[in-house]
């Protein structure tokens, strides 16, 4: 049964990654005015329209952030939290699991917005060196380039060699480790 439990925490886990990260995604691609005429932004319409176009009539935007891209990332999180709980019977009293499930669900949506960053630095980097003119390449670019900017000021390029995604992704690790211990205790805490 235990094994049972474990796999369908991960599936579950996954799924809601997916959807998360691809959410996450479109949340950033709205924020900086990046268009989703690409194939990766024509990925992200049509994988969260189903959720996302109903709610544009319910939640506004707050000027550049699209609260109905945003809104379901964080419920999709603390569903997670509160799904996993249940499956591993942790939880006794629903109002508790609910009220901690909506705060380390929230502290699980920017790990998972961090991992995302941090996924998209290692690609942008990977693909500098090996395809500089690939299509993607100047989206991702796009999507790093305000986080990369103030590394780039710090640690300006030596012989030609751009030091600053490394730095970034370790900034990025020592938040996420941060992020994730949070969680943990606070879930351990309930």
């Amino acid at each position: 049964m235990g094994m049972l439990i474990g796999v369908l925490s991960m599936i579950i886990q996954t799924v809601a990654g997916f959807f998360t990260m691809t959410l996450l995604i479109r949340t950033a691609m709205r924020f900086m005015r990046i268009s989703f005429v690409s194939q990766l932004g024509q990925f992200v319409l049509a994988t969260t329209n189903w959720v996302v176009n109903p709610l544009q009539r319910i939640l506004p935007s707050i000027g550049r952030v699209d609260l109905c891209s945003l809104v379901p990332a964080w419920l999709i999180q603390v569903l997670l939290v509160m799904v996993l709980a249940l499956l591993n019977m942790r939880a006794i009293n629903l109002a508790m699991l609910f009220g901690a499930a909506a705060i380390v669900g929230a502290l699980n949506l920017l790990s998972v917005a961090l991992m995302l960053l941090s996924g998209v630095v290692i690609v942008a980097a990977i693909l500098s060196w090996v395809n500089p003119y690939a299509p993607i390449v100047p989206l991702l670019n796009s999507l790093i380039a305000p986080f990369l900017a103030p590394f780039r000021k710090i640690v300006p390029p030596i012989s030609g060699v751009d030091l600053s995604p490394l730095l970034l992704l370790l900034v990025l690790q020592i938040l996420q480790f941060v992020l994730q211990n949070s969680s943990t205790s606070l879930l351990h805490f309930f």
